[in-house]
């Protein structure tokens, strides 16, 4: 099987002509595996489509065209209304996201006490100080004040947790800068529950170069060094 080893990028398959060479050909979104509900997503047409593979084999088949250049996965789940996000809840979301990164971690470093291998022994050691620290705000759904109050006051909590997600943002190529590929992941994962991740990724840039740097994600987040 001449196709076994040769990759295809998204929304291609591989085909082999009649002398048996690998080609990449337009996946057949018609041709895809069924899926489930919760596997359905959103394109940036306001579409919702089976899954990933329907999506980009819709993509492929309308390359070299306007409306496929501009189509993209926009979120995770079925297109529904996202409210706009005010000027108040763009403000809070820093305060909000950085609990929840600090908590990301927390839950990697216990599951790595059982059974190793989410995190290497460097990052271990960085939020094992987190963890041991038992002024640590505790998970949870806490009010604005709150969590603004308590970043205040455990600071270098935060740090760690902010650097360590744009590092594993930063992946293609590491450059220590983000394009739009790279945050896609985690934007389209969250929009449905946080309608402000994209017009804060938005301003997180602040010299419009449609790049985000280490420098700016920090000041996204209130975090300084």
């Amino acid at each position: 099987d001449t196709c076994r080893n040769f990759h295809c990028k998204r929304g291609k398959v591989c085909h082999a002509d009649k002398q048996g060479k690998p080609h990449c050909i337009c996946q057949d979104p018609a041709a895809c595996p069924p899926t489930k509900d919760y596997e359905h997503v959103c394109g940036t047409d306001n579409k919702t489509y089976d899954g990933t593979c329907q999506l980009f084999g819709t993509k492929c088949q309308l390359e070299g065209t306007k409306i496929g250049r501009q189509l993209h996965l926009d979120y995770m789940g079925s297109c529904k209304y996202i409210p706009p996000c005010t000027d108040y809840e763009v403000d809070q979301f820093p305060l909000r996201m950085r609990d929840w990164l600090k908590n990301i971690l927390i839950q990697f470093y216990e599951r790595d006490l059982n059974t190793s291998g989410i995190l290497t022994e460097k990052q271990r050691n960085k939020v094992k100080k987190i963890y041991q620290n038992d002024k640590r705000l505790a998970a949870g759904d806490h009010p604005v004040e709150l969590l603004l109050h308590d970043f205040e006051k455990n600071y270098h909590m935060y740090v760690y947790p902010v650097h360590w997600q744009f590092h594993q943002l930063d992946q293609h190529p590491v450059d220590r800068l983000l394009t739009h590929s790279e945050l896609a992941p985690l934007r389209a994962s969250l929009v449905p529950m946080e309608h402000c991740i994209t017009r804060f990724f938005q301003e997180c840039d602040g010299d419009q170069d449609k790049f985000i740097a280490l420098k700016e994600w920090c000041h996204c987040f209130g975090i300084k060094e």
